[in-house]
């Protein structure tokens, strides 16, 4: 399967997660999609990453913000991974083996994070 083909496939996912995340009731922003080699080198020698092999490179990863409505109508942010769980395995079963979510990484949490494997 070319990139083209694989980035595409990766976008429609995206797409749903994002109607998805809307339809749980969070507020979504973009984040990270594609990312230099040069950038890729200062996150890992900064410890914002732990690989140069990133799919940000191939624009096959992006990092998505969301953000919750408090009382007041005011957004918050949250990076809670027990309240953004259901959005990483709706993720994940959109092509189970091949999505993959950072939340539920054991070594690394990248909780923003959302990619899709070769």
């Amino acid at each position: 399967m070319s990139l083209v083909i694989q980035q595409h496939a990766f976008m429609l996912d995206v797409a749903k997660l994002v109607m998805h995340a809307e339809s749980l009731g969070f507020v979504v922003s973009g984040g990270e999609l594609y990312r230099t080699a040069e950038q890729q080198d200062i996150y890992v020698k900064t410890g914002r990453s732990k690989t140069m092999n990133s799919k940000h490179l191939r624009r096959l990863a992006i990092d998505l913000n969301f953000f919750v409505r408090k009382p007041d109508g005011k957004l918050e942010l949250t990076y809670n991974i027990p309240a953004l769980k259901p959005l990483g395995d709706f993720w994940e079963g959109l092509a189970p083996g091949v999505n993959s979510w950072g939340g539920n990484w054991k070594s690394f949490k990248d909780v923003p994070h959302f990619e899709r494997r070769a």
